[in-house]
Formats: structure tokens, sequence, C-alpha cells
């Protein structure tokens, strides 16, 4: 299936009420209609500016004090910092309302499913979340708004307060390692799944690119809801194209 007409919604939300077990992913595409960039679709931030993509190296972050000063300053500019969740992050939380998700795993690090209503206890930030800053050094955690309000007043790469240590996003960055104990939890949500949506992800970037694969070998269905083509089109049992803000919703309408 590559469509998503009445019908195809009508045969995925069947699926979703019979599910015990469904796992959601999200990736960046869900983001975009809240005014946030993807990365590799035709307009993504990588697609237009391979560079960008280059720094978002960790090795780059940490020899480089220039890419830092380049990153606290973006950082400040974000759009993610004044978006608000859009149709489809409140599809996704009203699915988990009416008992349909055992755990969503995103990509993105806007924080825009936990403000949509996704129950904290049910979501995995699998690449971490850009509302906190974390020490390079001693692992000291604090919120991000406080280092963006010394970035304002003139700190172009302000240091750890604790130790002097060299202050990130609480991300993953190319060349971080995954929390372990969150890419476990997806792991096994995953190969307990009977059900796995993959919405608005490339399904390209690994390790979280194998969990369909997981859920698929253990005799998942695998429905991608996706603007662009994937890896996985080809292994999915519903394929549904479209704004992602006009797909979950009439998926939900259809329960």
């Amino acid at each position: 299936m590559g469509q998503s007409g009445p019908d195809v919604i009508a045969e995925v939300a069947g699926w979703v009420r019979r599910a015990h077990a469904a796992v959601i992913l999200t990736g960046a595409g869900i983001s975009t209609e809240s005014g946030i960039p993807d990365f590799r679709g035709p307009q993504g931030v990588w697609t237009r500016n391979p560079g960008a993509e280059a720094k978002a190296d960790i090795s780059y972050y940490l020899s480089d004090p220039a890419v830092r000063r380049e990153a606290w300053q973006t950082r400040v500019e974000h759009p993610g910092r004044h978006a608000e969740p859009n149709a489809g992050h409140r599809a996704v939380a009203e699915l988990e309302r009416r008992g349909h998700v055992a755990l969503l795993v995103t990509q993105n690090i806007d924080g825009l499913h936990l403000d949509a209503g996704s129950s904290p206890q049910r979501t995995v930030e699998i690449h971490g979340t850009m509302r906190e800053v974390v020490c390079l050094a001693c692992g000291d955690r604090g919120p991000m708004e406080e280092t963006l309000e010394r970035v304002r007043h003139g700190e172009a790469d302000p240091a750890c307060r604790i130790c002097g240590g060299i202050l990130k996003s609480a991300t993953i960055s190319f060349g971080q390692a995954l929390v372990t104990a969150d890419l476990f939890r997806a792991q096994r949500a995953a190969e307990a799944a009977d059900l796995f949506m993959a919405v608005g992800t490339s399904l390209t970037v690994y390790p979280v690119a194998d969990l369909p694969v997981r859920a698929v070998r253990n005799g998942a269905r695998l429905v991608i809801v996706n603007a662009e083509p994937t890896p996985l089109d080809t292994h999915a049992d519903a394929v549904l194209r479209g704004p992602i803000g006009e797909v979950l919703p009439a998926l939900v309408a259809a329960l």
C-alpha cells in the first residue's frame, strides 16, 4: 500500500484497535508542521547545507571553540524553542490516551510530544532533549534556558559553573553513544510489539532504524507514515503518504 485513502486508513485503524503492544517511532517529519525543519528531506537542514551535518559530530564540538560558539548561537535562535505541538503530536497523545500505545520512541529533541500530552512514562526521547544542558566533564545537568541567558549576556561558549567543563545540549550528537537504558527499553518494546508505526522518520539512522526490523522479525505489522520513501517501505504492511498532521488525526477518527 502507498496511499492514505479512507479504505487504507480504516484498515490501519483496525490493526490499531486490535493491537495489544503497539510501538510508535517518530522522527523529524512529525515536527515540520510545527515550524521545525527536518534534516534529510528535500528542504532539510543537512540537504541544503551538508557541512552542517559534519559539524554535528561530537569530535568537532569538543575540539573547536568556534563550532561551540556557532552551536550556542544556533540554540538561541532555534525555532523549536517557541514551537507548539501540531495535530500529529496531539494524535499520538490521543492514541496513547485511548490505550493504543505501549511505548513512544522519538528521535526528536524538541519535547513537543510531551507538550502535546504524551506520558513521560511511556515516552523515550532516544536522542535526548534540547531543553536541558549537560556538562561533558562532570555530568551536571540543568535547564537550557538558564545557559541561553548567559549566552545572551555575552558568554559565547559558556562553561560549567561547577567544574569549568564544556557544556552541551543534552542531546545525542554523531559520535556519542545512546543512553543504554533507553536503547534497551526501545529494543525490548519493539521485539514485543504486535504493531509498529514509524512516523516522519527516514529510517536511515542506526541503531534506531533497526527497531522496526526487530518488530517485523518478531511478527509485528509495520505501518510507515512518511512524506518520502524509506528503505523499509517494501517490508511495510501499509505506507501512508500525506501530511502527518492530517494522516494521524484521520487514523484517530477512524478508530
